[in-house]
């Protein structure tokens, strides 16, 4: 178990945390949320003690080992990928190598038998003698193949990279497990493994998560992050939404049938308060007024964007039709005739780990990539517009925000431009931060504005979750699903994918296309899709330029 006693913390004179007491018990797996700056992962960090608070403290249960899942991808870059899983837990690394450095003494001395010996049981006692095996299970698990066990880990890509760290968290059972974003960069495999994982965990997670899928599928309680306080729900994530909500609105109502007694009592004793004969029933009102108090109602400091795309045109019959698209990239065919045609009802999801596949037919679709064989057609109706995975071109200049965006809009008149920032919560001074400064999660937020300013009826978007926090997620996922026209797209958000597409096509490792009219769930549990994964295993990153 772990808990808190009035831990605060302050940075300057703001309250990030103010006196949170909260228990996080055994057995149970805390999905752990709030809005972006709530301070999710410095909660995380005290927990595992590699922030003080300010004042309070963290309290453990004597005897239990706490891990996590680290962030810095290049701290073990000279170290072996069991050697680095082993390392999660620190104590039973430190027994193997002491035990490797005596053994390999020239001139082994009665001491060091000695010192063996109780290293040897201390070993058993920790089950080191299937710390190898069970290390690579977890690697295995995550897609990590076993010929990279031993491997350093400045060879692995990035990808791989956390996958291992990943694994590293989860080694030797810990009593306490603190995970920060684990479904970043994971594929659907990787994913569905560790869902397994944590489900059948018996000890105490807590983890932080954009993806409202996995939270539902992991959780059995909620720790809201809200005005510096923390507040906990049994229940998944769904359960949290729909509690809080019914919450605010119990207390509105209360406050409503409050706000009428008091005007009921108000009345009265204006009315009769100088009446001699009722004096005494206006006296015994205003002792009922004083009591009556409202409920403090404080609003969240979640804050959703408004995300409505407006089609200028009304879509026609003939959308787009690929014919035998071809393109090689580093010696690799990602796509490999390539052919289908898009109708004007479809949301197309792209899904699966070929990442390289589905950018590149993005980009060629959006005219920044030339085939090297076939053709495409865009309908004489459509209009396009394009959401790239790397952004980094489009904000390479110093203009602000608001010359920005008004070089893409059809209507060059400021009020009109600041009105679609706006709604991304861009507002104020905002307008005049320059683009080049911008966080990853705002330039995400200026795309968006951006192509809502187009007034498109194709919207093309390449992994246009990442880095938007899970209300920006809500709000595009929303917005894509009333979209009255077309939507080529791909996401690793399982429930965006869900909610918004009716049509699944997913580019296998040897560039060839599997397409599907069907939800997402539904194409997952189809016979075709498990036979694919059988064959292919592919790495997010196996294919990236």
């Amino acid at each position: 178990m772990i808990s808190t006693s009035n831990v605060t913390l302050r940075i300057g004179k703001k309250a990030l945390f103010e006196d949170v007491n909260i228990k996080f018990t055994e057995g149970n797996c805390y999905g752990l949320i709030g809005a972006n700056g709530a301070g999710k992962s410095t909660f995380l960090k005290i927990l595992s003690g590699q922030i003080e608070s300010t004042n309070g403290e963290v309290i453990i249960t004597p005897g239990q080992r706490l891990s996590f899942l680290q962030q810095d991808h290049f701290k073990y870059d000279e170290f072996p990928v069991l050697d680095t899983v082993i390392m999660g837990n620190q104590r039973l690394y430190d027994i193997m190598k002491e035990k490797e450095a005596i053994y390999a003494k020239e001139d082994f001395t009665d001491e060091d038998g000695i010192r063996a010996s109780e290293l040897e049981g201390e070993f058993a006692e920790m089950n080191g003698w299937e710390a190898e095996s069970d290390a690579a299970t977890l690697l295995n698990g995550l897609g990590i193949p076993t010929e990279l066990h031993y491997s350093l880990m400045g060879d692995l890509k990035g990808s791989e990279k956390v996958k291992v760290l990943l694994a590293q968290a989860l080694f030797g059972n810990p009593d306490i497990l603190l995970l920060d974003e684990p479904t970043n960069h994971l594929d659907l495999n990787a994913i569905e493994w560790l869902e397994e994982f944590l489900i059948n965990f018996e000890n105490t997670v807590i983890v932080v998560s954009h993806d409202r899928y996995f939270l539902n599928k992991v959780c059995t309680h909620i720790a809201d992050i809200d005005y510096a306080k923390i507040q906990l729900y049994a229940g998944n994530y769904d359960f949290w939404y729909e509690s809080s909500q019914l919450l605010i609105k119990q207390m509105k109502e209360a406050n409503k049938k409050k706000e009428e007694k008091i005007k009921e009592l108000q009345d009265f004793i204006s009315r009769f308060s100088a009446n001699a004969s009722k004096s005494k029933q206006a006296t015994s009102r205003k002792k009922a007024l004083e009591k009556i108090q409202l409920d403090e109602i404080k609003p969240s400091s979640r804050k959703y964007p408004y995300i409505d795309f407006r089609p200028e045109r009304e879509i026609g019959n003939d959308v787009l039709m690929v014919e035998n698209l071809s393109k090689t990239i580093d010696g690799v065919k990602v796509l490999d005739n390539i052919s289908f045609i898009i109708g004007r009802e479809d949301k197309v999801a792209f899904v699966g780990g070929n990442e390289l596949a589905k950018t590149t037919l993005f980009k060629i679709l959006a005219g920044e990539m030339e085939p090297d064989e076939g053709t495409f057609k865009w309908g004489v109706t459509t209009s396009q517009a394009y959401f790239p995975k790397d952004n980094t071109e489009e904000f390479n200049c110093d203009l602000p925000i608001v010359d920005w965006l008004t070089q893409y809009s059809p209507v060059k008149d400021v009020t009109y431009v600041r009105g679609f920032l706006g709604r991304m919560l861009f507002s104020g001074d905002d307008g005049v931060k320059k683009v080049n400064v911008l966080s990853g999660g705002e330039k995400v937020r200026c795309m968006v504005s951006k192509m809502m300013i187009s007034g498109a009826n194709v919207l093309i978007f390449d992994e246009p979750t990442d880095h938007l926090d899970m209300e920006s997620i809500t709000a595009l996922n929303n917005g894509l699903i009333k979209f009255p026209g077309v939507i080529l797209f791909s996401s690793r958000d399982h429930q965006f994918v869900q909610t918004t597409a009716n049509r699944i096509m997913e580019i296998i490792p040897d560039g060839t296309l599997i397409d599907k009219m069907t939800t997402y769930d539904e194409y997952l549990e189809s016979d075709e899709m498990a036979k694919k994964r059988q064959i292919f295993t592919v790495d997010n990153e196996e294919y990236d330029n």
